[in-house]
């Protein structure tokens, strides 16, 4: 009989359904809190992520205190102003119609860093391609991630934030490189699509159209 490494059936229609299922959530967020407990299974999944030479350059800095947050509210305001005049018109108005983060309503605001000093100067797997290690930070991102809905718990990645005031108020160190602020939290729904699919900002791609075989741009299998 041939031996299989499989999950069960159930098990592998989990880890597809959360996959399917993850959303980016901003408006769905709850007033419930998070327990200790669950934190630290979102935070045991990432920290189980793949790295580079096994260097684990991630740090998880959480926040839940309410003045902080509120400053880097803050600073996302005037990122997403700066970041609507970037439109055209008729996007700009469309753009600012987006609730495109839940930094106030979730009850923990998550930093994920990546140390790229961790190990010392010369790691394995980067010495050709440096920035594997951010990467590897990357995937720590999308385990939690994954590891939340699993949970029936939102994630929201607010990327429209100025790197330097996340630096300031949270006093990074030069070695440190901000990698993603997620707002976590209980929530109301897991929307069917994501929203932007949703609004018609832009349409799912086909797989078909981005699978290539041997070199670019070759969209058929060749015959060997």
């Amino acid at each position: 009989m041939k031996k299989t490494h499989a999950f069960s059936a159930e098990q592998r229609e989990g880890v597809y359904r959360a996959i399917v299922q993850r959303r980016d959530i901003r408006a769905q967020f709850i007033d419930e809190d998070v327990s200790d407990e669950m934190l630290d299974k979102l935070l045991r999944a990432a920290h189980h992520a793949p790295s580079v030479g096994f260097m684990q350059p991630w740090n998880f800095l959480v926040i839940k205190d309410a003045d902080t947050k509120k400053r880097v509210h803050e600073d996302f305001l005037q990122a997403h102003e700066e970041s609507a005049k970037m439109f055209d018109e008729k996007k700009r108005e469309q753009y600012r119609g987006f609730k495109l983060e839940g930094i106030q309503e979730s009850p923990v605001n998550l930093l994920i860093t990546c140390d790229r000093a961790r190990t010392g100067s010369v790691v394995i797997g980067r010495t050709v391609q440096p920035e594997m290690d951010l990467y590897s930070t990357v995937c720590a991102v999308q385990n939690l991630w994954l590891a939340a809905r699993a949970e029936g718990l939102g994630v929201g990645w607010v990327s429209i934030i100025h790197e330097e005031v996340l630096r300031e108020i949270f006093k990074l160190p030069d070695s440190v490189v901000v990698i993603a602020y997620l707002c976590i939290g209980h929530v109301s729904h897991f929307p069917e699509m994501p929203e932007l699919e949703k609004a018609g900002w832009l349409p799912r791609l086909n797989l078909e159209e981005l699978v290539f075989y041997e070199e670019w741009g070759e969209t058929r299998m060749k015959e060997v």
